[in-house]
């Protein structure tokens, strides 16, 4: 029964310790969840489980990693393969429609990013970080999302003036 006890603590160390994991888990979930979920009401594909599931995944790598005694230098190398992987990903979200500037999926692909370079965040233990960044996401996701539509929509006109 000790090695079971052992196996499932492994990394835990005390109560602080293991509290500590908790909040960050926690914390991972919710501000990927917040960022998911923005792109979720946009209907973009990759939502909110997808932005959860990131920014937890990647705090997991981070937690485990320095909870099994990791130097700094291995987990800058577990950082940068997590930048990496997640390149992957955003990439695969990103479609070339036409032979025009039509792109599709870039935005999706910088916020898969986004939200895991929160989740690294809170795993190193910075979640006023995690949460400033989530917020001004948050804010380039709504804000600069409507002023894009707006000089999108403004352009169209101009096109149709110029075209009459």
């Amino acid at each position: 029964m000790d090695v079971l006890w052992a196996e499932l603590t492994r990394g835990l160390g005390d109560t602080r310790q293991l509290m500590q994991v908790i909040i960050r888990l926690i914390a991972a979930v919710l501000l990927g969840g917040l960022v998911g979920f923005e792109r979720e009401r946009a209907g973009k594909p990759a939502g909110l489980r997808t932005h959860t599931l990131v920014c937890l995944g990647t705090t997991l790598f981070v937690l485990v990693c320095g909870g099994v005694g990791m130097t700094s230098d291995g987990l800058s190398r577990v950082i940068q393969g997590i930048v990496t992987g997640i390149g992957f990903i955003g990439a695969g979200s990103i479609l070339k429609l036409s032979e025009e500037r039509d792109v599709r999926g870039l935005t999706t692909a910088a916020a898969v990013w986004v939200t895991a370079a929160i989740g690294v965040s809170v795993g190193l233990g910075s979640i006023g970080v995690a949460v400033i960044s989530t917020l001004l996401a948050l804010i380039i996701l709504w804000v600069v999302g409507a002023i894009e539509a707006r000089a999108e929509k403004d352009r169209v006109e101009r096109v149709k003036h110029t075209k009459n």
